[in-house]
């Protein structure tokens, strides 16, 4: 379960190329269900992604692909219905992309603009990064990217029994060279 930081930690990392260690990244998700009683926990699965680090940080860009069958709540049945045509429509639409256009220094860490496509619409979403850190032979970033209105992808199947926002926190390694 991902657990929400409100530490700050941005180290420098060198300008260059990295690529997500699939392995070792995920894409955590929470959302309500239930008229709004309860709280899904659930993962996605980083299938690629990859960070330009520019010398100008508003320069880089950031690029993940997730797949969308990785949805994983340890409730066989829910998952499956959240795979099912009725919302994520897996078999359609079987990646969710993130890129982003921009990237600024806040006061608050990084702030990703960029865009998520799925379910065949592309919204613009802002992810912010709270934490930066060199790890072993590579770079950890932590980020989040709150009150995602799942209306706005055309998912809008199973009302009330699955919540309208959602929240998604990404936890990626990538490896130096």
């Amino acid at each position: 379960m991902p657990h929400h930081t409100d530490t700050l930690s941005i180290e420098v990392i060198a300008p260059g190329q990295y690529r997500l260690d699939p392995t070792r990244s995920r894409v955590h998700y929470t959302g309500k269900h239930m008229f709004g009683l309860g709280t899904v926990h659930a993962t996605f699965s980083v299938q690629e992604g990859e960070l330009r680090i520019d010398e100008q940080v508003a320069a880089s860009q950031v690029t993940v692909v997730v797949a969308a069958a990785s949805f994983a709540s340890g409730n066989a049945k829910r998952d499956k219905d959240v795979r099912a045509a009725s919302l994520l429509d897996v078999d359609r639409y079987p990646t969710i992309t993130f890129a982003s256009d921009a990237m600024q220094t806040t006061s608050d860490g990084l702030l990703v603009h960029g865009t998520v496509t799925t379910h065949g619409h592309t919204v613009p979403v802002d992810v912010r990064i709270d934490r930066v850190t060199h790890e072993g032979n590579g770079i950890r970033v932590h980020g989040r990217a709150e009150q995602l209105d799942r209306t706005a992808f055309g998912i809008t199947g199973s009302r009330g029994m699955v919540g309208r926002y959602l929240d998604l926190e990404v936890d990626a390694f990538a490896p130096a060279g």
